[in-house]
């Protein structure tokens, strides 16, 4: 009996001592845009580190951005765009990278870094590189143009989508206009108002998550969007076709970084190297149609992949593109303007 009771003892205390281990189990608090993040890397980085992951999701810079500002705390790893990251940083929201975590930083293409905020990734590591275009049904939209000017067309008026975030269509009213997306002047800005409410007659309404899913049942026959989320939706539909504007238009950075506060910042690091591994980029960007910027993950791709013009763009639309900047408390003069432009008709 006294045996029995010492045996029960004992695989009770290994019991408790198994589940403690797994209540210390480190979990990883990911906070990122939809659909960003290959569900089998995930799986494959739990399985690597011993770890869990949880992945929550926003819809917009702004909406990730307030609920840190609010007090949120808790997340380990954030997926902002370049303009964003800046803005955080200054704020002193970011931690500094111990790049010495991260050697697979040497896989990022130094092509791209030339266009980047962070170029010594200082406090951020690029994540993806993706265009805004114009997305659209070929057999439904005739006459098409690579040209801004489409967001003219009566013909198309209820039919057509922009994203609901100021920076995207204000800049690209500014690029249609041949200014600068970035511009500081006030005539600029208020031609550029004025072409986005002669634009905003014929939409359906602004929207960053349904118009690609709307575009491929047909909903919608033109939208402005981006180009991951449009080559994703074009694979199951080949119907759609993507342009980039001849007046150019917007390359955006999104990238990595490590909140302040975070509870796992040496886990961060470990899926920011992770995830800059070739295969990984790789699978990244078949998965979410994004460009993931790391060199040698380029011929890993499929060739189909490596040929396409929108994820791989000639210099001369290059040449044409721009990145949104931080314009500090000029930004100011972009959000008054887009709540002029909610509000007019």
């Amino acid at each position: 009996m006294t045996k029995r009771i010492g045996m029960a003892i004992g695989l009770a205390a290994l019991v408790a001592v198994l589940c403690g281990c797994a209540e210390k189990k480190p979990t990883l608090h990911i906070y990122t845009w939809s659909d960003y993040i290959k569900p089998e890397l995930v799986a494959q980085f739990e399985r690597e580190n011993h770890c869990r992951v949880v992945v929550d999701t926003y819809a917009s810079n702004e909406e990730m951005y307030a609920k840190l500002r609010a007090g949120a705390t808790g997340y380990d790893l954030l997926f902002p765009s370049s303009y964003m990251v800046k803005i955080m940083n200054e704020q002193g929201m970011l931690q500094k990278l111990n790049l010495d975590l991260i050697p697979n930083r040497a896989n990022i293409d130094p092509d791209y870094m030339k266009l980047a905020f962070d170029e010594g990734m200082d406090h951020s590591v690029p994540y993806t590189v993706t265009i805004t275009c114009l997305g659209y049904l070929g057999s439904k939209v005739k006459d098409f143009e690579p040209t801004w000017a489409m967001l003219d067309r009566a013909d198309l008026k209820g039919r057509m989508t922009m994203l609901n975030d100021h920076r995207e269509v204000i800049g690209v009213a500014l690029k249609y206009l041949g200014y600068s997306l970035n511009t500081l002047d006030d005539q600029q800005l208020a031609e550029a108002k004025a072409v986005v409410l002669g634009w905003k007659k014929n939409l359906a309404k602004f929207e960053n998550e349904q118009y690609k899913n709307g575009l491929a049942s047909g909903e919608f026959l033109l939208v402005h969007g981006y180009s991951g989320d449009l080559m994703l939706v074009q694979s199951e539909n080949e119907d759609i076709q993507i342009a980039v504007p001849k007046e150019g238009s917007q390359i955006n950075f999104d990238d990595m970084v490590i909140p302040v506060g975070a509870p796992q910042p040496e886990l961060a690091h470990q899926m920011i190297n992770f995830i800059l591994e070739p295969q990984s980029a790789a699978e990244l960007t078949e998965f979410i149609y994004f460009l993931c910027p790391n060199r040698p993950s380029y011929e890993l791709l499929a060739e189909e992949t490596r040929a396409d013009p929108i994820l791989f763009p000639p210099p001369e639309v290059v040449a044409k593109l721009e990145t949104l900047a931080d314009l500090g408390e000029n930004n100011v003069k972009y959000t008054k303007l887009w709540d002029e432009i909610k509000a007019g008709e």
